[in-house]
């Protein structure tokens, strides 16, 4: 996330959660705001957890005239969890998100029972939703190296937003970065001359760093080159067309442009890219435990949903190790 969307994001003291009495509110605060500095949750995370709670907490309200406390949190049963659940299934929200709203609602009850102020036994006792595991599509090698090229003819855009465009396309595929991880990067940490690597702030904060291809700096380097604007040592590296912090939706808007440039499937998106990085390392005898820290996966389980997808790898590795292959 870029430090101006962090700075945008609800701060946890400023959360308000209507309806709830008032020591359950200030404690949902101090919940969140401790995912914020002691887990070192992302800003996204942290408004996502409350909105999920601030819906438990209405979905509670209907059902009681009392606003919600400590002792309503106590008092619930399984199915009340069920209810909500089925409230929620009702109004269309998919398995992933409901998996989330469980998470959140377990982790402040978990809170709760540090702190000696509840015990919520129920959450515990709810089976979790099953959700599809879904298999990262990756781009065939010409069309992610054509994509990461950022060319789409588009003549009524400036050379320097094209060669920028470029630049950040030319990192998510060439170093695995996410479109946040790549617009967090500060002008005075650009990959450029003899700079092979970078040092990227991921999920959870936790640091990794990444090796950084010569085309990618070399696109770096031709967007620098090109930008009018003057780039502040520790500002972003990557600016809009007024100068400021250039916004996730912006490549995101490229990528769709190129899509149809290049005649790409839907599933050709800037993520795609970083999936790409992946499987094609994978592809090329890249093994597990590397790949798993160039992407910064916290589990190597993660990265191992990639030896699905590259499967024409694997029996080509048994074939020639198999004795009996």
């Amino acid at each position: 996330m870029s430090k101006k969307a962090a700075q945008d994001a609800p701060q946890p003291d400023r959360l308000i959660f209507p309806g709830v009495a008032a020591p359950l509110a200030a404690e949902a605060r101090l919940w969140l705001r401790r995912l914020a500095g002691v887990r070192r949750a992302s800003p996204l995370t942290v408004e996502a957890y409350a909105r999920d709670v601030r819906q438990f907490f209405a979905f509670l309200r209907e059902q009681s005239e009392a606003p919600p406390d400590f002792a309503t949190l106590a008092a619930l049963r399984p199915v009340d969890i069920r209810a909500f659940l089925a409230r929620r299934r009702a109004d269309g929200v998919a398995s992933r998100s409901l998996l989330r709203q469980l998470a959140a609602l377990r982790s402040f009850a978990h809170h709760l029972a540090r702190e000696g102020l509840a015990r919520v036994d129920s959450l515990d006792k709810i089976r979790s939703p099953k959700v599809a595991r879904v298999l990262p599509k990756a781009l065939p090698a010409e069309a992610a190296c054509e994509m990461a090229r950022g060319e789409d003819d588009d003549s009524h855009r400036a050379p320097w937003i094209l060669a920028r465009d470029a630049a950040v396309l030319a990192l998510l595929y060439g170093a695995g970065l996410r479109i946040s991880e790549a617009l967090s990067i500060r002008r005075r940490d650009a990959p450029v001359g003899a700079v092979e690597s970078l040092t990227i702030i991921g999920k959870g904060g936790k640091a990794r760093a990444v090796p950084v291809i010569l085309p990618a700096r070399k696109a770096i380097e031709t967007y620098l080159e090109l930008c009018p604007h003057r780039l502040a040592k520790d500002g972003p590296l990557f600016v809009g067309a007024r100068g400021g912090a250039l916004s996730p939706r912006i490549v995101q808007l490229t990528v769709e442009r190129l899509r149809g440039a290049l005649g790409l499937p839907e599933s050709a998106t800037p993520h795609a890219l970083r999936h790409s990085f992946a499987t094609h390392l994978l592809s090329r005898g890249g093994d597990l435990r590397s790949i798993q820290e160039l992407l910064g996966h916290a589990s190597l389980s993660t990265t191992q949903i990639y030896t699905a997808v590259d499967k024409a790898r694997l029996f080509e590795a048994y074939r020639a190790a198999h004795p009996r292959a």
